[in-house]
């Protein structure tokens, strides 16, 4: 019988480390707490302490060992002992950062197979903003803050492709991003667009549905119905028009199905009068 594919947890950064740290205990949780593994990935922070922050945060949740691979260096996502400890880790971690340095460190290595074909046999995957950014095949490296979708008004290059169906933007309210994520989605109406705010996560399982953990909101941008796009006839710096696009707002608790594109509210809100 084959085994499901692992979680997916794109986090939109700043996620809360002291008190209610409601999205690292159930990333821990999910994981298998005392009796799990999790490595941290900490490649696109420039900051040596970070790995070692992020062990201290998940051994005193509980976490059975948590373990910081600092790669450096593209030679380093060949390490044998490395890539053996991904092989036996429940799940891993990617810190925020720079979501260049990883997709110029780790991607094409062995190191990214491995987080691919872990994954794939069950192994869970979560990303905090930069770290967030870098799950999904298409990747927002970087782009201009604002409402409204403008041509040329984001860059995207390849991720480490755990999905293609979303394209995910971080710091999203705090920073202003709507329009570079619509910019995104009008490249290639394919993916739908997934906006965290920070201190919000989507936790999506193998059944492709997602469910909201955090404090801030998500925005869903589907692009399913769109009607028009005037993307290809427009010049840099152009406001871009897009008609019948769908969007949802989404905050704890409330789920997303990335197949059949329905929302619904989460139990707490949906039942109040």
């Amino acid at each position: 019988m084959a085994t499901e594919r692992g979680f997916i947890v794109p986090v939109g950064g700043a996620e809360e480390k002291i008190g209610d740290v409601a999205i690292l205990r159930r990333f821990a949780e999910l994981c298998g707490g005392r009796d799990c593994r999790i490595a941290i990935i900490p490649t696109a922070s420039m900051q040596s302490e970070t790995g070692g922050r992020y062990e201290k945060l998940f051994t005193d949740l509980g976490v059975g060992d948590a373990v910081a691979l600092p790669i450096a260096h593209r030679s380093d996502c060949e390490r044998r002992d490395w890539l053996d400890v991904l092989d036996t880790v429940n799940g891993v971690f990617l810190t925020g950062g720079n979501q260049l340095r990883l997709s110029t460190m780790i991607g094409g290595t062995e190191v990214a197979k491995a987080l691919r074909r872990r994954n794939l046999e069950g192994m869970h995957v979560a990303g905090t903003s930069a770290g967030a950014a870098f799950l999904c095949e298409h990747m927002i490296a970087f782009g201009k803050e604002g409402a409204s979708p403008r041509a040329r008004n984001v860059t995207l290059a390849p991720g480490l492709g755990l999905t293609n169906r979303i394209i995910i933007d971080q710091h999203f309210r705090q920073r202003d991003r709507l329009g570079r994520l619509l910019t995104a989605v009008a490249y290639n109406p394919f993916a739908i667009g997934i906006g965290l705010d920070e201190n919000t996560a989507a936790f999506i399982g193998p059944d492709e549905e997602l469910e909201v953990v955090g404090s801030g909101a998500l925005t869903i941008v589907d692009p399913s119905g769109l009607e028009f796009s005037s993307m290809a006839r427009v010049r840099k710096n152009d406001a871009v028009c897009l008609i019948g696009l769908k969007l949802h707002i989404l905050d704890q608790g409330s789920k997303f199905h990335l197949q059949t594109r329905v929302a619904t509210p989460g139990p707490e809100i949906a039942k109040r009068v």
